[in-house]
């Protein structure tokens, strides 16, 4: 029997706690529900703030994607001297595969280049106007390992016109996007601080308007976890629907560059399409947002609620 009223205690107890953060929850909905306009201009603030480095950082991403890896593209092009005919190139392409530091070679020939050149310039009539063709043979390797020691030793080949290796250019592209990684976090840092601080002057209002309400309640002995709750869950609301707002206008700004970037695309002969927020990356944006909202709220109501505790006589 005690332990059935134990049990009936416990349960009592965990349904009070429960209806306590369900009104907290509702009644801070309520709130935001009842001053549009001022809740309005917290949410577009802190959805500004949260769309700011969450474009950057999807501008980044959609530029290492255009770029195609560039990390892994380490092909070298070797150009032979123009009287290095097809059959001396076939036998240099034999001796490049055997080494251990190659992992593939291709030739295209004097003819291929060509055909390519007048598919893609447009200007066949003025080729047909050539006599000869003036293009040399070309070996694009891939490297198996460091491609710096293969490329001082395509340099020493003696059929070696020009070896054309472009580890300077993707090395630099290659810092350009680590410098804009690191500026997208210094950003969200900054603009989430900045929402952050615009959730705790929203909340702060909110206090000072109820300032009497929490000293009745302080008087009559609530808690500091009771009076700060409906704060938090209304700091908590704020990130939420700041987070949804900052989703949809990014879906917004995406739908409207991806057309005319798809068609500039195209021109390059790349399908590339824009690509957005997926779903685990938007649900992990809200997710944030909320705990921005809720640490706002949490750290400024802890705050005054020090400041109007009644002093103990």
């Amino acid at each position: 029997m005690n332990e059935t009223n134990s049990y009936a205690r416990q349960r009592s107890g965990f349904g009070i706690w429960l209806d306590q953060h369900l009104y907290s929850f509702v009644s801070s909905l309520g709130r935001l529900v009842r001053k549009p306009w001022a809740t309005l201009l917290t949410i577009g603030v802190m959805a500004v703030a949260f769309v700011l480095p969450l474009g950057l950082w999807l501008a980044l991403a959609n530029v290492e994607h255009f770029a195609g890896n560039v990390s892994d593209s380490r092909e070298i092009d070797l150009f032979l001297k123009p009287d290095i005919d097809v059959a001396r190139a076939q036998v240099l392409v034999e001796q490049l595969r055997d080494r251990a530091d190659v992992a593939k070679v291709q030739l295209r020939t004097p003819e291929q280049g060509l055909a390519e050149f007048r598919e893609r310039s447009g200007l066949g009539a003025s080729l047909d106007a050539l006599e000869g063709n003036p293009l040399p043979s070309l070996l694009q390797i891939s490297p198996r390992g460091d491609e710096a020691g293969l490329v001082a030793a395509l340099e020493h080949l003696p059929e070696a016109d020009l070896v054309q290796h472009d580890a300077v250019w993707r090395d630099r592209l290659r810092g350009w996007l680590g410098f804009g990684e690191r500026l997208t976090w210094v950003l969200a840092a900054l603009f989430g601080l900045g929402a952050l601080l615009v959730v705790g002057n929203t909340v702060r209002l909110d206090i000072q308007a109820r300032r009497e309400e929490i000293g009745v309640l302080q008087l009559l002995g609530a808690s500091d976890g009771f009076i700060r709750r409906p704060f938090i869950y209304l700091g908590a609301w704020y990130g939420l629907v700041a987070g949804a707002l900052a989703i949809a206008l990014l879906a917004a700004a995406a739908a409207a560059l991806a057309p005319p970037l798809a068609q500039l695309a195209q021109s390059y002969g790349s399908p590339f399409a824009l690509a957005g927020l997926a779903p685990l990356q938007a649900g992990a944006v809200l997710v944030g947002a909320m705990i921005i909202g809720w640490v706002g709220a949490w750290l400024v109501t802890g705050h005054f609620l020090r400041q109007t505790r009644p002093t103990q006589t």
